[in-house]
């Protein structure tokens, strides 16, 4: 695949989409951040070829106009001596030079043509780049995130962990049955004391009343 093919993909491509279909979206998004990060250094690569290519032309062109300057000059000269035939020469040599000239331009209007595309397009996928940068630690926090409850959740609905927290239930349920049945025998014991109390409370006071009598006689 072409860098060129490869950076379209990457333009046209809709992140969201990508990552909804991931199986691992914190693998897929470091993945792409590489991709674009490899992509805009080659492109840059290729666009500063591309400018020194037109630096170049534009030099080749600067020569090609002083030299068809040069030969008007000397078939005006020519036709001032009266030497039609070196005018003829020098002008032929002229616009053979505007004819190379003139390829150059077109050259030269290609290249640019080029160049913009291609800041247009290292713009795009730099805000893409930037896009991803910025999700790149949240996707990871979720991610993470996500991971630990799935870990969470199998564990509680597993066979042998759900058989412990049964077993645990189960405990409980006894712990509080025990607890009931002290509880009921502390009742008891509470009510039974109650009455001896009144019994003793009858027998004080009968012998209170008999030390009465006596202490009357």
């Amino acid at each position: 695949m072409s860098i060129f093919s490869r950076f379209a993909d990457i333009i046209n491509s809709n992140i969201n989409v990508l990552l909804d279909k991931a199986e691992n979206p914190e693998k897929l998004i470091r993945m792409i951040i590489q991709e674009m990060e490899d992509t805009l250094v080659e492109v840059r690569t290729v666009s500063a070829k591309t400018l020194a290519d037109k630096k170049e032309l534009q030099r080749k062109l600067n020569w090609l106009t002083s030299e068809v300057n040069d030969w008007q000059e000397k078939a005006k000269l020519a036709v001032e001596k009266g030497r039609e035939d070196l005018a003829k020469a020098a002008l032929g040599e002229k616009h053979k030079l505007e004819a190379d000239s003139q390829d150059l331009q077109n050259q030269i209007v290609l290249l640019d043509e080029s160049i913009g595309k291609l800041t247009k397009e290292v713009c795009q996928l730099q805000d893409k780049l930037t896009d991803a940068r910025a999700r790149q630690q949240t996707i990871s926090m979720r991610f993470s995130t996500q991971s630990s409850r799935v870990k969470i959740n199998r564990k509680l609905y597993d066979s042998e962990s759900a058989s412990v927290v049964q077993k645990f239930e189960q405990f409980e349920r006894k712990l509080d049955e025990l607890e009931a049945e002290a509880d009921s025998y502390q009742s008891s014991k509470d009510l039974k004391a109650q009455f001896q109390d009144l019994e003793v409370s009858d027998r004080v006071n009968s012998e209170l009343e008999a030390l009465k009598s006596k202490a009357k006689q």
